[in-house]
């Protein structure tokens, strides 16, 4: 369901966001590169103060690699659901209207297709909005807060998500990665302030040019094609690149080798 989200989503006329938080940070040495003036190495602590922590609300736009970052110190359901409101709401603003028309049972067969093969879908209302987003995000229970997912579906927003085990599916987890190094390496935070304001500033610069995200690209191609060229042995993760050589026998020694003896 998610591959498939990712790879048609955009195509069908629905825009696919997906969301994570990150952290918790704390305010401590992070090791990375940084600028000194030469022969005058910069120094860090060995010690830290615990000053508190920050985490970081994420929500990550693959087809165009907008992101979209607040940092808090909390990342409660009374802190993480008013945010999403808020950006979701202005994503749908920002979403060109549809060119087409669909008849309720069209739509309603398009909400239907992203829950089959869901041991618990979300439960559909009867009259659905148009879909226009499609949210993806982990299975933490705050994100399955009833009142959560109703305004989700009300607003035209279908959730999705990620199996136990399958964060890499994800795409926010990889962004999640860049940004704190580039807004961490190297550095040294005093105070869970200064950790929101870095991750916020480096949010915006990346926003500036942003990249886009592809899944299932060329990477992913040359590790298939890699699979296909191996040979994998029975017992292990084994396998070899050339095919194990196994002499043939003769049908009477087949049956040597096959027949037990019980007396």
């Amino acid at each position: 369901m998610i591959d498939r989200a990712y790879r048609f989503a955009e195509s069908l006329g629905v825009s696919l966001w997906t969301q994570d938080e990150a952290g918790p940070f704390q305010t401590i040495p992070y090791a990375g590169h940084a600028w000194a003036p030469e022969g005058q190495p910069r120094r860090q602590p060995h010690e830290y103060v615990r000053n508190g922590t920050a985490k970081v609300m994420t929500l990550f736009h693959p087809r165009t690699g907008q992101v979209r970052v607040k940092g808090v110190t909390s990342c409660a359901n009374a802190v993480l659901h008013p945010w999403l409101k808020e950006e979701l709401g202005a994503i749908l603003n920002e979403l060109p209207p549809a060119s087409d028309a669909l008849d309720p049972e069209t739509n309603r067969a398009l909400w239907e297709s992203w829950c089959a093969g869901l041991e618990n879908p979300p439960p559909l209302v009867d009259d659905l909005p148009r879909l226009r987003v499609l949210l993806l995000w982990d299975n933490l229970t705050g994100h399955k807060t009833p009142s959560m997912v109703q305004w989700l579906i009300h607003h035209g927003i279908m959730p999705l998500y990620t199996p136990l085990g399958g964060s890499w599916l994800n795409m926010t987890e990889s962004i999640q990665r860049i940004l704190k190094r580039r807004a961490l390496d190297g550095q040294h935070p005093t105070k869970p302030e200064e950790i929101i304001a870095w991750f916020e500033a480096v949010a915006k610069g990346w926003n500036r040019n942003p990249t886009p995200f592809e899944w299932n690209g060329k990477r992913a191609a040359r590790r298939v094609r890699s699979r296909q060229r191996r040979h994998a042995l029975g017992g292990s993760g084994a396998c070899t690149r050339y095919p194990v050589s196994r002499p043939r026998r003769t049908t009477l020694e087949k049956w040597h080798t096959t027949c037990q003896v019980t007396h």
